[in-house]
């Protein structure tokens, strides 16, 4: 297998994870109607059904950085791909709403390790020229998730009142071929590797990569960061948010906690519900939410070409402007007795153009690149949980502000949060493009 064939490799089994991302998040966007029917729940009882898979992420989120600097990226992806295929058949099986919230918050779990670990992960493995791209792929396969949720969903919805659960029971078919895949040829990260003392295999994985170019290149400045790390103590928790630090673990938090309340998941996951608001049936409403994910992959891949091109910052600012007029606009029409239904498909359409092409994966790669390798475990998991605590937070109050106060203040208040993205990118995101993670170590002055 050439060089760059096994970098695509590896990549691609990493962001299987992020694929379960997207099928977990997305795939009960069909079901909520028939689950809600199912057990009898309130808008509060179906809030809390579907947002505490998001608390799962949370707690799987704050304690994956201490396993993978303990035992490797490759063992915590392999434990989420169990948890995954258990969780997801076991929410096809429960028979209770508590059963199902629970198997909800375990499936939570894995997908709060993934979110921290393939773009952890895939930044330690890639060359500096095209990293962006590649923690980029992560985005584009939950992304992908996403899209086949919806399919699935739509493809099930015809089975009867039991659809919900062939629904939730098809990411367990797509964690059995994950599980299978990190079996087979796929290395641990030489960067943790070499922190374990293990500069051989370090050295056999950056060469089946890049060859002895990446090695020549990668390997030395490597090995000098991981050498001023030994020197130091061990990063404890509480570290994190002192001196130079404090102010980088600040701005990738912020950032984090931004993807997230500006409306993205509450968009995704209640999408055919909005729909219905505007004046579409239960199954067109169902074919405009997979309109959504599809175009939420088609403006992936678009981010995944300008990435590396333009910069970081630039994309954010730009998503940011994109974002805020379409919720201007959503706020606008939900305001009104009666809604215009392609207004309301075309503005949620531009709202996610934007955030795929810029927030969705720009983020991650925000967080993978301005973390030192000292405490990127660290870091990585509080700016993940964060992010996933607002996630929830967003997720479980959505479908209550909708029923009580009406779409267009919860479109208006994801507005107001997008605008304070921009002001936030605009005066404190630095831009990383084409610079190794060790280059940009030493540009932050933490080095």
């Amino acid at each position: 297998m050439s060089n760059n064939k096994y970098l695509y490799w590896i990549t691609f089994v990493a962001i299987n994870g992020g694929l379960l991302f997207g099928l977990n998040m997305a795939g009960i966007s069909g079901a909520v109607e028939m689950i809600k029917d199912e057990f009898s729940l309130t808008d509060s009882g179906l809030g809390t059904v579907a947002a505490l898979l998001t608390f799962g992420c949370l707690i799987g989120a704050l304690f994956t950085g201490n396993f993978t600097e303990k035992y490797g990226r490759k063992k915590v992806m392999l434990f989420t791909a169990i948890v995954y295929i258990i969780s997801a058949f076991g929410c096809a099986l429960a028979d209770s709403a508590t059963v199902l919230t629970v198997l909800r918050v375990l499936s939570g779990l894995a997908v709060g390790a993934t979110s921290v670990v393939a773009p952890m992960y895939i930044s330690e493995i890639a060359p500096a020229h095209n990293r962006g791209r590649l923690v980029s792929f992560n985005q584009f396969a939950i992304t992908i998730g996403i899209v086949l949720a919806y399919v699935f969903d739509y493809l099930l919805i015809g089975l009867g009142d039991n659809s919900w659960r062939y629904m939730l029971a098809v990411p367990g078919v797509f964690g059995i071929i994950f599980l299978i895949f990190l079996i087979l040829k796929f290395p641990e990260s030489p960067r943790w590797l070499l922190s374990k003392g293990k500069k051989e295999e370090a050295k056999n994985v950056l060469s089946a990569i890049g060859g002895e170019k990446l090695v020549s290149t990668e390997l030395p400045e490597m090995e000098k960061a991981m050498m001023a790390e030994q020197k130091k103590e061990k990063m404890s928790f509480g570290e994190l948010f002192k001196g130079k630090t404090g102010k980088i673990v600040l701005i990738g938090t912020i950032i984090a906690a931004l993807q997230q309340i500006t409306g993205i998941n509450a968009v995704i996951m209640f999408s055919p519900e909005i729909f219905k608001a505007a004046g579409s049936a239960q199954g067109d409403s169902v074919m405009q939410a997979m309109i959504v994910g599809l175009v939420n992959f088609l403006m992936t891949i678009v981010a995944l070409w300008l990435v590396d091109k333009r910069g970081r910052k630039t994309l954010l600012l730009w998503g940011a402007v994109g974002m805020i007029a379409s919720l201007a606009y959503l706020t606008f029409e939900f305001a009104k007795p009666v809604q215009n239904g392609a207004g309301v498909l075309a503005a949620l359409l531009v709202y996610i153009s934007f955030f795929a092409a810029s927030f969705a994966p720009v983020m991650w790669v925000i967080i993978s690149e301005i973390y030192p390798n000292r405490i990127k475990g660290l870091a990585m998991s509080f700016s993940t949980a964060v992010s996933w605590l607002c996630t929830f937070l967003t997720v479980y109050f959505a479908p209550v502000i909708q029923g009580s106060l009406g779409l267009h203040y919860l479109f208006a208040i994801f507005g107001i949060f997008s605008i304070i993205a921009f002001v936030f990118v605009k005066f404190w995101i630095p831009e990383t493009k084409g610079k190794s993670l060790e280059q940009i170590e030493k540009e932050l002055g933490l080095n």
